[in-house]
């Protein structure tokens, strides 16, 4: 049975929620408030996700509406969110870059985390902000000098959407680049709608696509990434180390607007992105104020 886990309710009060099929096939949302406070590092490296399915099987765990709440990511706020650039051959084509030879390793703020609906800012300077559609790896065991790339691949709780926002005139220009001044906006991370355990993805082999305003821009497959999900899992563990609910994002395929066929995120444009069996997500954009705070207005849909 696949399950999905999720997180809903307003930002910094998410409940965690698991969506599984009933014995006629419909889908249904149950709490897990019985086995946790929330989906999280802990939970996920104490078999968070094994009990979960003991629990359903057991009747242990109570059916809820979830019509009306706003989903948050799929996972509490991560220590360390780890992102993976130029991971799509034509995706470094288009960027202007060869292909790596090893896999290319930025970090992202924790706080860039958002929900996969929450209304989007840019950056009140900002000139070039475009979407990247990503398949986001989710830890479940803490991982440091793995042995092996299938050794690796036990250390993967599951699988979900990210969007890795990138502001180019921030990220690109100058001698050395500045990669993290340009990945580092706040909301710059939608992540979700929902967690995917691992068993139930074939994470080598998803269809992943973006449409602005209605129109396809990203249509790729993961299966052209240069450096699959456990070999970016082995790699990472031989420099950092990798705890439960970490996040990693994987690298995006060609069709961002850095490509220059494609005119860059504009206030009011909606954005939408999805994997497959991963679910979609979606974004409506809209200027950042100078000074403003982080918005404190989400989307309230189950989408």
């Amino acid at each position: 049975m696949t399950l999905k886990f999720a997180r809903l309710g307003t930002a910094g009060n998410e409940q965690p929620a698991v969506i599984a099929q009933d014995a006629s096939g419909a889908e249904k949302f149950y709490s897990l408030a019985p086995l946790t406070n929330d989906i999280d590092g802990a939970f996920l490296a104490s078999d968070g996700i094994a009990r979960t399915r003991e629990a359903l099987k057991s009747g242990q765990l109570d059916e809820f509406s979830a019509e009306g709440l706003r989903i948050g990511a799929p996972v509490a706020r991560p220590g360390s969110v780890i992102a993976i650039g130029l991971n799509y051959t034509a995706h470094a084509a288009e960027s202007g870059a060869n292909p790596p030879e090893v896999p290319v390793v930025f970090l992202k703020p924790a706080n860039t985390v958002s929900g996969p609906f929450d209304a989007a800012p840019i950056p009140p300077s900002s000139e070039k902000y475009d979407w990247e559609v990503e398949l986001a790896i989710i830890i479940g065991k803490e991982a440091s000098y793995l042995s092996s790339v299938s050794e690796a691949q036990g250390h993967i709780a599951g699988y979900a959407v990210a969007n890795d926002l990138s502001e180019r005139d921030y990220q690109i220009p100058g001698a050395a680049g500045q990669w993290t001044k340009g990945k580092s906006l706040p909301g710059s991370t939608p992540l979700g709608p929902w967690l995917v355990p691992a068993e139930d993805v074939d994470a080598g082999n998803l269809r992943l696509s973006t449409r602005v305003n209605g129109e396809i821009r990203q249509d790729s497959s993961t299966s052209d990434m240069i450096f699959d999900a456990a070999t970016i899992v082995h790699h990472l563990s031989q420099y950092m180390l990798l705890e439960p609910g970490d996040v990693i994002i994987t690298g995006t395929p060609e069709g961002v607007a850095l490509s220059g066929r494609f005119p860059f995120i504009q206030p009011g444009d909606v954005v939408e992105l999805e994997i497959e069996g991963l679910g979609l997500q979606r974004q409506e954009y809209f200027r950042a104020t100078a000074g403003a705070a982080r918005p404190v207005s989400f989307a309230t849909t189950t989408a």
